[in-house]
């Protein structure tokens, strides 16, 4: 896992140019990146969201395109028309955003709904149809979205099958006083902070051979069967309408694969699923009492989850592991 940690080092020192603090945060937004995954960036104004996923593109040499969401925005806008060429008296198609490798989904949920299910097949399946012609992806494609959790007004709720189609959903926080101080320091020294003042560290090919490397790091049987269970288990919970998907199981088996690769390891711990549970499955869940005024339920329930179920032994694990 060397080659994986040295990209993921590269990226991080590169992301802290523009980026203070944050470091679980950028783990995250890197585990989702070598999962192939998609990420939701969720908070209040001001945090940083839009700065985050434009400093990870910069940090790459693949294409981007950053489009922000609006009622009027229209699912062409997204996925690209066929226009009449008048010159050669035929149909050219004209390729939208969603063909960059990083698309930036901005305000994502300032949409209709119409246009968000634009997302859909995109996300899924790595190919958008327009007007009967279906078109693949290059790889690799990653769709960073963000939205205010907190402003209702002229905003559309992601449906279950939109939420269900991101690997993590994560929050930044505001930032403590030393990293306030920090980038008030950066903002005086500089021009202002700006993703664009983060170098290219990375390529395509780069980032698709580590995506690789991931994929073979080793999970035992247990760990698999302590991923159902939570699963199953969240199924059947008395305060969940919907509990953990088939695809979230998938989400978070790809996600500790490359969690731990991250950290140098070839193999899988139950610590990695116990990390990860949250920002992989929580936002999948869906409540009974959807208007429940307590702080955060789904990562309540998640947390009793994994109280109540039993944990594999690490002795049990290096075994199937060697």
């Amino acid at each position: 896992m060397t080659n994986v940690q040295d990209l993921a080092t590269r990226l991080k020192r590169n992301i802290g140019t523009v980026i203070v603090g944050k470091e679980e945060e950028v783990d995250l937004l890197l585990t989702a990146l070598l999962a192939s995954g998609h990420v939701l960036l969720e908070d209040v104004p001001g945090t940083g969201k839009t700065m985050l996923a434009k400093s990870l593109a910069a940090s790459l040499t693949l294409s981007f395109q950053r489009i922000q969401f609006t009622p009027d925005l229209l699912p062409s806008d997204l996925t690209g028309i066929h226009f009449y060429n008048q010159k050669d008296s035929e149909f050219h198609f004209r390729p939208g955003p969603l063909f960059a490798k990083i698309v930036l989904a901005d305000e994502i949920n300032r949409a209709t709904p119409r246009t968000q299910s634009s997302l859909l097949e995109c996300m899924e399946e790595r190919q958008i149809s327009v007007d009967g012609q279906t078109m693949k992806l290059e790889q690799p494609f990653m769709v960073l979205a963000t939205q205010n959790p907190v402003d209702n007004q002229g905003t559309f709720p992601l449906p279950e099958a939109q939420m269900d189609r991101f690997m993590i959903r994560m929050k930044l926080g505001y930032p403590s006083a030393t990293e306030g101080r920090e980038i008030l320091r950066r903002t005086v020294q500089t021009e202002g902070l700006s993703a664009n003042s983060a170098a290219t560290t990375a390529t395509a090919e780069e980032v698709i051979a580590a995506q690789e490397q991931c994929r073979q790091v080793t999970v035992a049987d247990d760990l698999l069967d302590y991923i159902v269970a939570l699963a199953e288990a969240s199924r059947t919970h008395p305060e969940l309408a919907l509990g953990i998907s088939p695809r979230g199981t998938q989400s978070l088996l790809r996600a500790c694969q490359a969690y731990a690769a991250l950290q140098g390891r070839n193999y899988v711990l139950p610590d990695d699923i116990k990390r990860l549970l949250v920002p992989v499955c929580a936002h999948r869940l869906v409540l009974n009492n959807r208007y429940d005024l307590q702080d955060n339920p789904a990562e309540r329930i998640l947390a009793e989850l994994t109280d109540r179920i039993p944990v594999p032994s690490e002795a049990g694990l290096e075994s199937e592991v060697r």
